[in-house]
């Protein structure tokens, strides 16, 4: 008889228990959202990701689209152009060390891709076509020539694409710690959002007025920038990345890009296959190790296409040309002294 007055008595708390949670969640939600209006910062100083020439170029498709540049170099050099990968604080400065090093030996070029750095930033749909077109535009309208292309991360699936709609448009491709060669199970949870079509879903629920904003607050504090760039460096972070990160992703419109990845709509679907595995230039893969991804599809893809090389950058964790940049450059320069 006791015991059922105590499971009894147990019933009777449980309700209150929850209703005491759920109001304690719905505070510390409110207050979140009230905060990030009012007690955050979106507009911080943003100083240039490179110390080089900074220039706007007007896109069709993607309007204002800002870029480092360094035209110096010997007379008739082939062009480098850099892209910088996706993600919630990411811009130039993430291809600065290869800039830097290239500078005044080749004309070089490191774009601000829409929705990040200095370029707009403005509330449209983000997808992977939208990069696609501004690479091309970019690479014929700005640079001119066929360039050296050299792309990190997700990015790398943009390039890819444009490479295979326009391949006069470039010498070469590079990719460093590219996507799209994971297995699905080992696949990111955005990765997985665009593999399993919640993406559509997805996004627009995290993108609704009210914690939009809020949410990629959450997402790129300075503590949470840390975290993540801590996970890809097997040593210290570089001084001035983390500032420079969360300077960037504290901008008017900074939330809208980043949100369409998070979701998952700027992956694209069967890449490998579908891109990858297509494409006639000479493609370098440069990879170790990367929290956020896998590499598990390269060896066949090397099998299928005979136009891609892969090294491995041992021990990195997704940045080599931070960690490793003498050893990056040396690769590089094996790479483009082999193509014919």
């Amino acid at each position: 008889m006791a015991q059922k007055q105590i499971g009894q008595r147990s019933k009777k708390v449980e309700p209150g228990l929850s209703g005491f949670f759920a109001g304690a969640l719905l505070a510390a939600v409110s207050g979140w959202i009230l905060y990030s209006r009012y007690g955050i910062d979106h507009q911080v100083a943003l100083p240039e990701a490179i110390p080089a020439g900074r220039e706007d170029s007007r896109s069709t498709r993607a309007g204002t689209v800002s870029y480092y540049v360094d035209r110096k170099g010997t007379e008739g050099a082939r062009p480098l152009v850099l892209i910088h990968s996706i993600n919630a604080a990411a811009s130039a400065y993430e291809m600065r060390p290869l800039f830097e090093h290239y500078r005044g030996n080749r004309p070089v070029y490191a774009l601000d891709l829409p929705g990040f750095g200095f370029s707009e930033r403005s509330k449209r749909v983000y997808s992977p076509l939208l990069y696609m077109d501004t690479i091309i535009e970019f690479l014929s309208g700005i640079v001119g020539k066929p360039a050296d292309v050299v792309a990190l991360s997700l990015s790398g699936e943009f390039a890819a694409r444009a490479a295979q709609s326009r391949p006069e448009l470039f010498h070469s491709l590079t990719l460093i710690s590219p996507t799209g060669l994971s297995s699905q199970a080992l696949n990111s949870g955005s990765q997985q959002a665009g593999a399993i079509g919640i993406d559509n879903t997805l996004h627009p629920l995290l993108s609704l007025r009210l914690w939009a904003l809020p949410l990629f607050d959450t997402i790129s504090t300075r503590s949470s920038i840390e975290y993540f760039l801590r996970k890809s460096f097997s040593g210290l972070i570089p001084p001035g990345f983390v500032d420079y990160a969360y300077a960037s992703s504290h901008q008017p419109g900074a939330e809208y890009a980043p949100l369409y990845f998070v979701s998952g709509k700027l992956f694209t679907p069967q890449v490998c296959a579908q891109v990858y595995a297509n494409l006639q230039i000479p493609v370098l893969a440069l990879y170790d190790r990367d929290p956020f991804t896998s590499f598990a599809e390269l060896p066949n893809l090397l099998l299928k296409n005979n136009h891609w090389q892969a090294v491995r950058m041992v021990p990195s964790l997704g940045l080599p040309h931070f960690e490793r940049l003498a050893d990056t450059v040396e690769v590089l320069q094996g790479f483009w002294r082999g193509i014919k």
